[in-house]
């Protein structure tokens, strides 16, 4: 629909089973999401993906000091997308995280995404993606604070739960700000 985008958040390979920071269960989205870039597509809905895009140095790194083990380093196979994620020929990439000093769970966190939305007349977007209590719960509530409304598509999201109940924590706190928590929206 006229005014709507989706934003496919971090589906990569070191988020996904085997990588180097593995969402359990994190690769059951991809014939979700691949439904909604369909529909998407099909309505002529602009589609975006983020991704992290880490140096070999991020400051987010263990070695630095950060909470996470080396992930998504740019131009290595971690970091490509879901090799069965369906992405358009017209996807707009956003790539985050991408300076050593600098770190952004948020697809919106210096990315000009929120600019990009505006300037295509986006009032609404859906979001689904990995992680749900890190990087999707980022890109919601900016989206929020960014005046957009914001449908969280659960069933295409999972989180990490680094404490039991943090997706469930996200999720209320997206919900809080505002945004809507689709229960399980089915494509």
């Amino acid at each position: 629909m006229s005014g709507d985008a989706l934003i496919i958040v971090d589906v990569q390979n070191d988020f996904c089973p085997g990588g180097a920071l593995a969402v359990s269960r994190g690769h059951e989205i991809v014939p979700i999401l691949n439904r909604w870039i369909a529909d998407a597509a099909a309505a002529r809905v602009p589609v975006f993906a983020s991704r992290d895009w880490h140096p070999a140095d991020h400051v987010s790194f263990k070695a630095r000091g950060g909470p996470w083990p080396p992930h998504c380093i740019q131009n290595t196979p971690g970091a490509e997308f879901h090799p069965e994620l369906k992405l358009p020929a017209d996807v707009r990439i956003i790539s985050k995280a991408e300076t050593s000093e600098v770190d952004s769970y948020s697809a919106f966190g210096g990315t000009g995404l929120a600019e990009l939305l505006r300037e295509e007349g986006i009032q609404r977007v859906w979001i689904g993606g990995l992680a749900q209590d890190y990087c999707v719960r980022a890109t919601a509530l900016d989206a929020i604070r960014a005046g957009f409304e914001v449908h969280l598509i659960v069933n295409a999201t999972r989180p990490v739960n680094v404490k039991p109940g943090d997706g469930t924590e996200a999720l209320e706190e997206i919900r809080r700000a505002g945004g809507i928590v689709e229960g399980s929206v089915e494509r």
